[in-house]
């Protein structure tokens, strides 16, 4: 079992950052990839980032430039750093780890709100 713990949402204005943490209870090297989801309401859950073991990167193209996700391998945690942040990034920021073989397993966290405002 992999337990998922953000943090670091809130609310900021249009144009401005924030970083958002994800604690796992189990070494994230271990992980097939971990990742950054958002939903907003009535939308669906879309990726935003995701990290593989490799350290590979993959971004959503409404946030390339904007976003970047990172690992702390030491800390069992991923980062996902927002610039330039717009409303329409307004939504509840999932992290994800995908881990096993041969078919992943999906882990999430419960969440963390991130508001920005016009």
């Amino acid at each position: 079992q992999v337990q998922l713990m953000e943090s670091g949402g809130g609310l900021v204005q249009a144009g401005g950052s924030l970083r958002v943490s994800c604690a796992a209870s189990i070494g994230i090297y271990r992980m097939n990839t971990m990742g950054w989801y958002r939903q907003d309401a009535g939308k669906q859950r879309e990726l935003v980032a995701v990290i593989t073991r490799g350290s590979s990167t993959n971004y959503a193209d409404a946030v390339k430039g904007r976003f970047t996700i990172s690992r702390d391998n030491a800390k069992n945690t991923v980062y996902l750093q927002m610039n330039s942040l717009k409303p329409e990034d307004t939504a509840v920021y999932y992290c994800n780890a995908a881990w096993g073989y041969p078919e992943p397993r999906n882990y999430w966290g419960q969440g963390t709100q991130v508001t920005v405002s016009s």
